[in-house]
């Protein structure tokens, strides 16, 4: 009896064991209230944010512009180029990813003071709350840019609308269909989260060495608590100095003509002032980086000397030319979609004519001027060296000269002109951003460091060289001792434009200075995202066909290769109509 009731208790207990076993677990999705307590968990809702930045690839918007075309029969840029660009399919919309972004954000406000950042300090933790409370505001204001840039436009009554301000965390009971404020509306809003950031992040993310030098407000706490949140392990986060760059660039479009019809003086100068204090605090114009033109590039890179074209990120420092980057990642994805089809490439960006011609004569002088010596039989033969840098063409070399590049249609290579799919269709190949030590042969890849940019010097030089010309003119420089003139100078004898600048010094109108300028822009920021949205802020021809050149026996022949299908609509883009139609929100006119 004993043994068979010991047998039955054995198996009573076998058997509950078994049920916990056959019992399904709950599934291992984490819950929201769990933020309170795991600050890593918590930083999570702000990390999405930053991984929805348009800046962390680029776009190559170009091929859907005058500077560009692809060879991808497929790609989205390119339906749109050339006639299907709708409400419906819009390969440049930035409505879904940037309102995700700012939801994300806002939530993460509404809870950022409620998580123990740092159970062991209460110091530490208010020292985390204020840098991510800096850290989203900022970033809030940068996605709002980034859908006034997309989306806004000016409906049918004439009125110029921007998009829904949201600012509170949604819920299922939340009102899902605010309506569009205007553009100025939005503006201020961008401002306003820019002062409110302004008010949390330092300048920039330094390690101090004692107590001495912290700040006012944290003057109680320790230097090592301020190293350890705001010190260099941060520096790619988002910034004092890096507000101060978005506000520039966020005055620059409200300034522009397709958002400032009226050309609004006071518009302009605020864009000029806020790009000359970031420059100011960068030295002026002895801030510019003698190697910013070739910012890709490792080692001291020479104008005109494409052989050295690797990128220096020795022990993480980076280039004085960068403002905000990204992340450092091994990769040859740009190389295998960009390079020739002799190096393994897929070719994919070609360069247009249009671009080659916008490059000057080493001179200075623009090849239609009568003074620049261009011949047109020998095209490619003392032009600005950033021709060279940045586009492949008919006899190039790359990989340290080792391996010439001929697009000519004579005796031709698989580089040569619609010679097999990956071949370029307009005679050129894009160079910028590659990294020419890369090998893309499928039997030996290899890998090299690249790094997204998000903000270049370049770029702020730029944008207060337009602005200052429409403020004050050629000349003028308001309260920061440098003028457009001056900047651009410095920007055309960084790239290797012959001294004196014979053709700069002859310019004495704002207008002839604004058609340098942009096209100064358009050299300086090519292959970057900007040329796709700089012709719609300036409303200029959006439908210049895209050109290339034919090479058959020393013969050059131009001729268009891709027509562009764009309306006067089109200077804006539209809503999403399931965005227009669900939420029903004010359409921009003509879409």
């Amino acid at each position: 009896m004993c043994k068979k009731l010991m047998l039955l208790v054995i198996l009573c207990i076998a058997f509950a064991g078994c049920k916990k076993i056959l019992n399904p677990n709950d599934d291992n999705h984490r819950l929201f209230g769990e933020i309170y307590g795991d600050p890593f968990f918590a930083e999570g809702i702000l990390m999405n944010a930053y991984t929805r930045l348009p800046t962390n690839g680029y776009s190559f918007n170009e091929v859907a512009t005058d500077d560009a075309v692809t060879n991808d029969k497929f790609s989205p840029l390119l339906n749109m180029a050339t006639g299907s660009w709708s409400a419906a399919n819009n390969p440049v919309d930035q409505w879904n990813n940037s309102f995700t972004a700012i939801l994300y954000l806002n939530l993460f406000l509404r809870e950022v003071d409620s998580v123990n950042w740092a159970p062991s300090s209460k110091n530490v933790r208010t020292l985390f709350t204020d840098r991510l409370k800096g850290e989203s505001y900022g970033l809030r204001a940068l996605f709002m840019l980034n859908l006034l840039q997309a989306h806004a436009g000016y409906a049918a009554g004439g009125e110029l609308l921007g998009v829904p301000i949201i600012t509170e965390a949604l819920d299922a009971n939340s009102d899902f269909k605010k309506p569009r404020n205007t553009f100025d509306q939005c503006m201020q809003q961008i401002a306003a989260d820019l002062a409110e950031a302004d008010k949390y992040l330092p300048l920039d993310y330094v390690n101090i060495s004692s107590n001495a030098q912290l700040p006012a407000k944290y003057s109680s706490m320790v230097f090592g608590d301020y190293n350890r949140v705001f010190g260099n392990f941060n520096r790619q986060r988002i910034s004092g100095r890096i507000l101060k760059a978005i506000r520039a660039k966020a005055a620059l479009l409200a300034a522009s003509p397709a958002y400032n019809p009226q050309s609004t003086s006071t518009k302009w100068e605020s864009a000029a002032n806020f790009a000359g204090e970031v420059l100011t605090l960068n030295g002026g114009i002895s801030g510019l980086d003698p190697q910013g033109a070739v910012f890709y590039s490792q080692t001291a890179a020479v104008p005109g000397n494409t052989t050295v074209n690797t990128i220096n990120l020795a022990n993480g420092i980076d280039q004085k030319e960068m403002l905000w980057r990204g992340n450092i990642v091994n990769t040859n994805n740009l190389e295998r979609d960009n390079f020739p089809p002799t190096l393994f490439g897929n070719g994919r960006v070609n360069p247009t004519q249009n671009l080659v011609d916008a490059f000057p004569m080493a001179n200075g002088y623009p090849i239609t001027d009568p003074a620049s010596g261009y011949v047109a039989t020998n095209p490619y033969a003392n032009r600005d060296p950033r021709l060279r840098n940045y586009i492949v063409f008919n006899g190039s070399t790359m990989k340290n000269s080792s391996t010439f590049i001929w697009t000519k249609t004579d005796n031709p290579t698989n580089d040569a002109v619609n010679f097999i799919p990956t071949s370029t269709r307009t005679g050129y190949y894009m160079r910028k951003l590659l990294r020419e030590d890369v090998n893309a042969n499928p039997s030996s890849l290899s890998t090299q460091k690249h790094y997204p940019v998000h903000i270049r010097y370049t770029e702020m030089f730029l944008i207060y060289a337009e602005a200052a010309n429409e403020a004050w003119g050629p000349d003028g420089m308001g309260t920061f001792g440098f003028s457009p003139r001056t900047v651009i100078a410095a920007i055309r004898k960084r790239a290797g434009i012959a001294q004196p600048d014979n053709y700069l010094a002859s310019i004495s109108t704002k207008e002839d200075m604004r058609k340098l300028i942009r096209n100064e822009r358009r050299l300086e920021l090519s292959f970057e995202g900007f040329r796709f949205w700089d012709l719609r802020r300036w409303k200029e021809n959006l439908t210049e066909p895209a050109k290339g050149v034919t090479i058959n026996n020393n013969l050059f022949t131009i001729q268009a290769v891709e027509n562009r299908q764009y309306t006067d609509n089109m200077y804006h883009g539209p809503i999403p109509l399931t965005e227009a139609l669900k939420a029903n929100l004010q359409q921009n006119k003509g879409w």
